[in-house]
């Protein structure tokens, strides 16, 4: 038993886990977590229960456990995994746009097939981190296995809780290809929004089955007619098609369970084929090492085989398979068709691959899918808030990123800020989470700069494409780009921008994507009151303030997403003095250097009032060479890590 902290009771001077020891007469593998309880659904499963509320009792605190039953020979058993052919297995994920009711319904999913009881946990089971409970939303996909009988049959239902922010995209994609369905959820009150279309034709584009479901129609002004109306409009979706529910309530998804079942076609496979897995995602445990979620294409897989990935010569031992239910479960077996995960020893998430193909050592199969790596489109320095923090800092970056293999790091020394990092992230949000989730889970604090994009830089000349080894170079650091003289043509990111509004906001929206370069693709009106425009626009004009701009413009009201348009020609500027110099017959007889713009002090105020008063003019430049001189004064403060992303 892991119990990272714990208090003395009295002056016997025992803690929590000699308690426990005292309290239980069998050994207990877990941890103390602020998520939730693990399955209840076994008897035995009780007993940590019962023993954690007892300390509960002495200590007069808040005690949550979740139990490890991958370690535990006295947890929950899983049936024969043999006795779920694919015919019997329907792997399916959650889509939706942010707070649409995703992870509300993964818990009623989870209470009707009995996988947990309802009331014995918090709200959003599937929500693990504490940043997801605090932000209210879903950052990282979340797996559970389920048992569901139907018509006198027992299915396995694989479960997928999706983010449903712009930034996580790539959570997205990448649980779709473990899945041969989605459930797509719509707010019956807000209706259809900019990521509803973006993962419906995601979905659509990955020959996914879509379920629709109209979710919140117990609320008061939910319109579930007017949103069917918009979704056929929008999605060209027949309204009869669209199931109603409450997540909230229950309402309808007993009948969301049926159509699973029944829509949702099983995976394709054949368990007398040599073993071969997808990996569709991985994260470190402290103790175990990575573990990695694996759809299993063809095949069976049990524990001592040998296997390789495709990626990559190394040979692994698999030292432990089983099922998310939702916490680890062992397993003797997996089969074709069933979604697990696999422990093999591995020490970072970079062996384990997102789209990698893992099959036996002595049965190599080709690719399932090509792997696709994440593309960052944000990136930012990170530097300790002072230089003996450095290492310590390091370890933090280096074990999240454990956890968040999306992020990519490179060195970079500031003359200000002196030795960091540029960290690539998926989005604005995705690099305040990972901050965010620095500070919480690693109780490490740091200075980060103003984000920005990827630029490219085409040289002219063969002397730079020797020296940087490319004739296109990717800056992500502003300090970074070449000079103007050696470059032929400089490039930025663009993204096509959906904006779904009501109508009465369309020449607000207009005024501000012109402002930023926008150019308008198209506008078309999903009704009589919501109109859905679409812009090509830099990225670097939306990253930074333009989603709360657009959210104060229209009252809350509007929606926005963008997906990658590739790259555009722009002009970039670098600030720096240039030296005019006067030659004759190659001699140079005068110069003089033309600095960078700086403010005029004495203009405004001496020659407005006709005419120049030296006195006056010396006056106001020795108070601005005295602002200067403080302005040089080295002192300490602090301030919070994200004050540079305010400017």
């Amino acid at each position: 038993m892991h119990c990272g902290r714990f208090r003395r009771f009295g002056e016997l001077g025992v803690g929590i886990k000699q308690l426990a020891n005292r309290l239980s007469s069998r050994r207990i593998h877990g941890r103390l977590s602020s998520a939730h309880n693990s399955s209840l659904a076994h008897p035995k499963s009780l007993r940590p229960r019962v023993i954690f509320n007892s300390i509960r009792s002495v200590c007069c605190s808040r005690v949550v456990f979740a139990v490890d039953y991958s370690r535990d020979p006295d947890g929950p058993k899983l049936p024969d995994l043999q006795d779920f052919p694919p015919e019997l297995i329907r792997n399916f994920c959650i889509v939706a746009h942010v707070d649409h009711g995703k992870s509300t319904l993964a818990d009623r999913i989870l209470e009707i097939t009995g996988t947990i009881k309802p009331g014995s946990h918090d709200n959003q089971v599937l929500d693990r981190l504490e940043v997801e409970r605090e932000r209210g939303i879903t950052v990282k996909a979340q797996t559970a296995s389920l048992f569901y009988e139907l018509d006198g049959k027992t299915y396995l239902l694989n479960l997928i809780d999706t983010p449903g922010h712009v930034d996580f995209n790539y959570e997205v994609a990448r649980s779709l290809a473990a899945c041969q369905g989605v459930v797509l959820l719509v707010d019956a009150n807000q209706g259809v929004q900019a990521q509803t279309l973006a993962t419906f034709y995601s979905a659509f584009e990955a020959d996914k089955t879509i379920i629709p479901a109209l979710n919140k129609i117990d609320l008061k002004h939910a319109n579930p007619d007017a949103v069917a109306a918009q979704m056929k409009k929008a999605l060209d979706i027949e309204p009869s098609e669209v199931l109603r529910i409450s997540a909230k309530l229950g309402t309808g998804v007993p009948d969301l369970l049926r159509a699973i079942v029944h829509r949702i076609p099983p995976p394709v496979g054949n368990v007398n084929k040599p073993f071969r897995g997808l990996v569709f995602d991985s994260w470190f445990d402290k103790r175990r090492g990575v573990v990695t979620l694996v759809a299993v294409v063809d095949g069976q897989l049990k524990k001592e085989d040998k296997i390789s990935f495709v990626s990559s010569d190394k040979v692994y031992e698999v030292k432990d398979i089983g099922l998310m239910r939702p916490d680890k479960v062992s397993a003797e077996k997996l089969y074709a068709g069933q979604v697990g995960y696999i422990m093999c020893g591995m020490k970072t998430t970079k062996e384990a691959q997102i789209g990698d193909t893992v099959s036996h050592k002595s049965s190599p199969v080709p690719p399932i899918l090509p792997i696709r790596p994440a593309k960052q489109m944000v990136f930012a320095g990170v530097y300790p808030e002072d230089q003996s923090q450095n290492e310590s800092l390091r370890g933090s970056l280096d074990k999240l990123m454990l956890n968040d293999s999306s992020v990519s790091v490179t060195m970079e020394q500031s003359a200000a800020l002196g030795q960091g990092w540029r960290l690539g992230f998926l989005g604005l949000l995705h690099m305040e989470v990972f901050l965010q989730r620095l500070e919480y889970e690693h109780g490490a604090t740091c200075i980060a700069t103003i984000p920005s994009v990827p630029y490219r830089a085409k040289f002219k000349f063969e002397k730079q494409i020797k020296e940087f080894r490319t004739e296109v170079l990717t800056v992500v650091n502003p300090q970074s780009i070449p000079e103007a003289s050696v470059v032929s043509e400089f490039s930025e990111p663009w993204v096509m921008g959906t904006i779904l509004t009501p109508s009465e906001y369309m020449g607000e929206i207009l005024a501000i994507c012109m402002e930023r370069r926008a150019q308008q693709k198209n506008a078309t009106f999903l009704d009589n009151t919501r109109v859905l425009m679409q812009f090509h626009m830099p990225l670097s004009e939306v990253i930074v303030d333009f989603f709360d701009i657009l959210k104060s413009k229209t009252s809350g009201y509007a929606s926005f997403d963008y997906e990658d348009a590739g790259y555009r020609p722009c002009t970039l500027v670098k600030q720096f003095p240039v030296a005019i110099q006067a030659t004759v017959g190659g001699k140079i007889i005068a110069r003089e250097d033309l600095k960078q713009l700086r403010k005029d002090v004495v203009a405004q105020k001496i020659y407005s009032h006709g005419g120049r008063d030296k006195g006056r003019a010396q006056k106001l430049l020795n108070r601005q060479k005295e602002g200067k001189a403080r302005m040089r004064m080295v002192e300490t403060f602090r301030y919070h890590t994200t004050v540079l992303l305010k400017f």
